[in-house]
């Protein structure tokens, strides 16, 4: 593996590491902080809602923790049986992160715009890491790995969101609705862009 694509997966794995243990800001915040101070009480008191808040932001992070390893070609022939086990760990925890996303996403800050965004990001989120299952389960090792770049670049909008936000924050003058119905798309629009360029030049691996 030359320098740049071991600073490359140093970089990656640090991103998906920190922003994977996000979800435990949630734990003792109070609801007139971050994002739960734009949701009314009544939301807030839902039980359904919360069971959806907290499974989406719990099992994402264990996505986006799971993940990132997976794309290790030296990890994947050393530790095969591992990369199998975290593969299924990997597809349970978005299959049930992605669809707590998509019940959130009708209740999304910001309205419409924003909801539609995040419904989309769900969806293919799901989509994707199913392919990628489909075509491992018939041995198709090639196409298993490339519908997992997209699985993986769609989960990786846990960790550009969060980076787009406060950039947008600051260049709209804190316009936090409308940085938020932006970053609905920009955090995994250009990820799926980047992944198909990724899949096409066939091969590249950061690991």
């Amino acid at each position: 593996m030359s320098f740049t694509n071991k600073v490359a997966w140093v970089a990656f794995g640090a991103m998906a590491i920190v922003f994977s243990l996000y979800p435990l800001t949630y734990l003792d915040m109070p609801r007139n902080m971050g994002l739960l101070a734009s949701k009314s009480n009544a939301l807030l008191a839902s039980p359904l809602w919360q069971i959806a808040f907290y499974g989406h932001i719990s099992f994402g992070g264990l996505s986006l923790l799971s993940g990132w390893t997976q794309f290790s070609r030296m990890l994947r022939r050393k530790y095969l049986r591992w990369h199998r086990r975290l593969g299924l760990f990997y597809l349970i925890c978005v299959v049930l992160s992605g669809c707590c996303a998509i019940y959130l996403s009708f209740f999304a800050t910001a309205g419409n715009i924003a909801g539609l965004g995040f419904l989309l990001l769900g969806i293919s989120w799901i989509s994707f890491t199913l392919l990628a299952y489909q075509a491992v389960v018939k041995r198709d090792f090639r196409l298993h790995g490339k519908w997992m770049v997209f699985s993986y670049a769609a989960c990786f909008a846990a960790v550009t969101l969060r980076i787009w936000l406060p950039l947008l924050m600051i260049a709209l003058n804190g316009d936090f609705e409308m940085a938020y119905r932006i970053v609905a798309w920009l955090c995994w629009v250009p990820n799926l862009i980047f992944a198909f360029f990724w899949v096409r030049r066939d091969g590249i691996e950061l690991g």
